[in-house]
């Protein structure tokens, strides 16, 4: 019996495979948490990355000492905002879960700096900033004998601005060794601790006194104590409290022997009384802080006005496209001539798609079908008209579920299915089972019913349809040239009209057969079937496990070597249990039983560790620099290139067939590095294998919805998109442009 009876159980599988996509509910305001969802320790959006980091050099116990921090990394431009924001902004929020018996205390915050924007100014950090916080261990804490780790969760919010604010949160999740060494962020944290302010000493007896003072529109301040080294040079100053100097205003400084004095407007709108009141002078990124008491009272408040109307417009509008995630594209129908060439380039893509080597092992079925049908004119009309109507469905669906995510929120593109470890575990499963069918090591005749098993000659058609539901299953992740602009422009399209664009690309990579089934002389070039069909069918057994042993690296890039291991622990499982099935007699039911309960218990209990994504290792980010490569971050292009150097991005993934070719050849060719080389070109690579929402905006903005893309920038010129299939050539006379 043919191996195509299993066909007809993808459309269950591959809904499941699906559903199995992890809508990532950890990540907020366009975030992407880059550990298994709620379990990580760092958040990345387009302007900034937040890791929660600790030091705990003598472990986590009572009296001993404990810090946590975020460490936020800005996007060149972007700011987030000290405690005291300034004219706008807001400050980071923290809230903490501890184990019992420890107890979160305030932010330590560094210095800030001055960052006027108009007429106005805020207090806040740019580069990266570490918000450390220090953690009281009492003697209530008491984790228990056999515990080893202490978990800690953290749900932060901020405000990131450049000219727009976005307001972005994440959840973070720390696991500390109790009882080991945890010091990796030594150095943060001492750094941070330097430029925490420091407080100033009490003044000795018949020493000047720190004093604050209102002199009609200004606040006149007198602070004593200040280290001898920082006499005669001018301090920056910051107050503690919010709404009571006019930030951007021009100040007035000077030293009177030992004492520091200064005079700052007060702010008209001022909307706080702060007696005494906390200030910061710094100087260098070191700081010291006074409490300074007033003298003569403040005059009467004016009305409240905590943030500008300007900033709480924006807040509003940010909230309105989604509580800060990147503004989804405008949707416009467009022009016939533009969607006519949308049509033509998805067409021709997915004709081109057929020779992409991860839809070789499903044609390569296809053709032997039709070499059954040679002589049956009908029956490969049929067939053929089946398999076109699956392929073009499938892409149909699959487009509309992207869509459909993309209007909910989601940064998704083409390919996003295989981000997923669950639909790739899914999908090396049903290979696994397809390769053992084609060989021969089991026949669905031998354990389904008759009246099952014999479907596929009493409905041949829907046997063609679920083939061409097979092969989009396998293609969707491979961009062929000519498809990615036409992918790309279905963000901004109306629904029917995307629908069309991912019809189209359908129809181009099922017309070789449907042309194949309705043109008379190809039926006829087709070999008569015969004993080589047999052959044939055997040898298609080995592509299909090289798919397999593809789908499991790219779990492996996911999962991470623990993953992949458990994925072929369960496959060679599944493979014994699909053997015992063909067993007859006693032998059956004593070994069959056995072999499905041995698979499913082994499924309970490794599936958590298959679809668990973890924090790529350190081996990945080694790798990611090798060869002069850098791993690509959302605006370091525009930086490299800002400084005038040029800049060539890989967008790529583990799951992208076309991806990996290209890396091995072209872009690993001795000339093509020389030439980067003697061009200075910054080499940066995208890796889109997991959930990216910076790489899918980024995508977007080059027009592309799908990897491999390419794209040189230089100083002075728009981007430069190559094709997705590279030649040495064309990339050398890219360079040689430059």
């Amino acid at each position: 019996m043919s191996h195509r009876l299993l066909q007809r159980l993808l459309p269950a599988l591959f809904l499941i495979a699906a559903s199995a996509f992890h809508i990532g509910a950890g990540a907020q305001s366009g975030t992407k948490t880059t550990g298994s969802g709620s379990g990580s320790s760092t958040v990345t959006t387009p302007h900034v990355q937040a890791e929660l980091v600790a030091h705990a050099p003598e472990g986590v116990a009572p009296g001993k000492p404990l810090w946590l921090g975020l460490s936020i990394t800005h996007q060149p431009e972007w700011h987030t905002y000290w405690m005291n924001s300034g004219d706008s902004g807001l400050p980071t929020q923290l809230e903490w879960q501890v184990p019992a018996g420890i107890e979160a205390g305030d932010i330590a915050w560094p210095v800030p700096r001055k960052i006027p924007i108009g007429n106005l100014a805020n207090y806040g950090y740019e580069g990266t900033v570490l918000l450390p916080v220090p953690m009281a261990v009492s003697d209530a804490f008491a984790p228990g004998p056999l515990a080893r780790t202490a978990t800690f969760h953290l749900r932060a919010s901020w405000l990131v601005c450049r000219k727009e604010c976005i307001p972005e949160e994440g959840d973070f999740t720390l696991q500390l060794p109790i009882r080991s060494t945890t010091a990796l962020s030594a150095g943060a944290f001492d750094a941070a601790q330097q430029a925490h302010p420091q407080p100033l000493p009490a003044p000795a007896a018949g020493a000047p006194a720190s004093s604050a003072r209102v002199d009609g529109g200004a606040i006149a301040l007198t602070v004593a104590g200040l280290p001898a080294a920082l006499r005669g040079k001018a301090l920056e100053f910051f107050p503690e409290t919010t709404g009571v100097i006019e930030t951007a205003a021009d100040w007035t400084q000077a030293w009177q022997g030992d004492v520091w004095t200064a005079r700052v407007p007060l702010s008209p709108q001022r909307s706080a009384s702060p007696t005494p009141m906390p200030v910061v002078l710094a100087h260098a990124g070191q700081g010291w802080r006074a409490e300074l008491p007033l003298t003569g009272g403040w005059p009467p408040l004016a009305a409240m006005a905590s943030i500008s109307p300007a900033l709480e417009a924006a807040l509003r509008a940010n909230a309105a496209q989604g509580g800060g995630a990147p503004a989804a594209p405008t949707v416009t129908a467009a022009p016939l001539g533009t969607l006519l060439a949308a049509l033509a380039g998805a067409l021709l893509g997915g004709l081109i798609l057929n020779l992409m080597p991860c839809v070789f092992p499903v044609l390569a079925i296809k053709v032997v079908g039709f070499a059954q049908h040679a002589n049956h004119r009908r029956a490969h009309r049929i067939g053929g008209l089946a398999y076109t109507a699956g392929v073009v469905l499938s892409f149909m669906a699959l487009g509309a579920l992207m869509l459909a995510l993309r209007a909910a929120g989601e940064a998704v593109g083409w390919g996003f299915q295989l981000q997923s470890p669950g639909v790739v575990a899914l999908l090396a499963a049903l290979f696994t089972v397809i390769g053992l069918n084609l060989a021969g090591v089991f026949e669905f005749g031998r354990f389904l019913p008759s009246s099952v098993a014999s479907l596929q000659a009493r409905h041949p058609a829907v046997d063609a349809f679920l083939t061409g539901v097979l092969a989009v299953a396998v293609a969707s992740p491979c961009t062929a040239p000519f498809m990615g602009a036409s992918l790309g422009l279905t963000a901004t399209l109306p629904a029917a009209q995307a629908l069309a664009v991912f019809g189209a690309l359908g129809l181009g990579l099922a017309l070789p057969y449907l042309a194949a089934s309705w043109v008379p002389a190809v039926a006829r070039a087709l070999p008569r079937p015969g004993a080589w069909m047999d052959t044939l069918r055997r040898f298609m057994a080995f592509p299909m496990f090289a798919t397999v042993v593809w789908l499991v690296w790219v779990l492996g890039q996911q999962s991470g070597i623990d993953g992949a291991a458990a994925l072929l622990a369960l496959l060679v499982t599944l493979s014994m249990a699909v053997w015992a099935l063909t067993l007859a007699g006693r032998t059956r039911w004593a070994i069959a039983p056995i072999s499905i309960a041995l698979l499913a218990y082994l499924t309970t209990a490794w599936a958590p560790k298959v679809l668990e994504i973890t924090p790529s290792p350190a081996v990945a980010a080694a790798a990611a620099t090798a060869g002069g490569w850098r791993p690509w971050q959302a605006g370091l292009p525009e930086e490299l290139v800002a400084k005038g150097q040029p800049v060539f991005v890989d967008y790529t993934a583990a799951w992208c067939v076309t991806c990996q070719y290209n890396k091995k050849t072209t872009l690993a060719h001795e000339d093509v590095l020389k030439d980067f080389a003697a061009k200075n070109v910054a080499l940066l690579r995208a890796d889109w294998t997991r959930r990216d929402p910076a790489i899918t905006a980024a995508l977007a903005q080059l027009g592309r919805s799908g990897v491999p893309v390419y794209v040189l920038q230089a100083p002075g010129r728009p981007p430069v998109v190559l094709s997705e299939i590279l030649g040495v050539q064309e990339v050398r006379a890219a360079i040689a442009g430059l």
